[in-house]
C-alpha cells in the first residue's frame, strides 16, 4: 500500500499526533488505500459504493432509489449514476413501482448476488489487512468503540 507522503520525513507535531481526529484521519487514509488496492487486485472496476448498494439491496429487497441513497449515505444523484453502472452490468434492475408509478424500485439480479458474494470476500480480506495489528479481542473492542464514536452514543453512567 502506498503511504501518504510525509513532509520531509517529519512526524506530525506532538500536539496533533495523539488527537482522535488526526488518528481517525490517518486510519481513513490507510483504509481507503487498502480498499483501492483490494478492488484493483480483484479485477473489474467495481468499488466500495457499488458494494454498499448491492449489500443494501440484498438486505432490503426491492427498494426505491431514494431509500437506497439514505441507507448507504450515497448522494441521490450519485445513486442514479452508480445504479446505471450496475444496471449496465446486469447486476441490478429497475422497474416502475406499481404502487407509485413516479418512482423506480431497484432489485438485485442473480448475477448481482454472485458479484456481491465475490466482493464480500474482497472486503473481508481488506478488513483482515486493516485490523491485522490488533488481536482478535482488540479488533472486537475497537469495532465496538468505533461504532459508538460513529453513532455518537454516550455509554450509560
Amino acid at each position: 500500500m502506498t503511504t501518504p507522503p510525509s513532509h520531509a520525513g517529519l512526524p506530525a507535531p506532538a500536539r496533533v499526533r495523539d488527537r482522535a481526529t488526526w488518528l481517525l484521519s490517518r486510519a481513513y487514509l490507510r483504509s481507503t488505500g487498502l480498499l483501492s488496492e483490494g478492488f484493483e487486485a480483484a479485477g473489474g472496476d467495481l468499488r466500495g459504493y457499488h458494494y454498499r448498494l448491492l449489500a443494501a439491496l440484498e438486505e432490503s429487497g426491492p427498494v426505491s432509489q431514494a431509500s437506497l441513497g439514505r441507507s448507504t449515505s450515497i448522494d441521490r444523484s450519485d445513486v442514479t449514476a452508480v445504479l446505471a453502472e450496475l444496471e449496465d452490468r446486469r447486476l441490478v434492475e429497475r422497474t416502475v413501482d406499481p404502487d407509485d408509478r413516479r418512482r423506480n424500485l431497484v432489485s438485485m439480479t442473480r448475477a448481482g448476488m454472485g458479484e456481491l458474494t465475490r466482493l464480500d470476500r474482497v472486503i473481508s480480506g481488506i478488513q483482515d489487512r486493516l485490523l491485522a495489528p490488533l488481536s482478535a479481542a482488540e479488533q472486537r473492542r475497537f469495532l465496538e468503540l468505533l461504532r459508538r464514536v460513529a453513532d455518537g452514543v454516550t455509554p450509560p453512567p
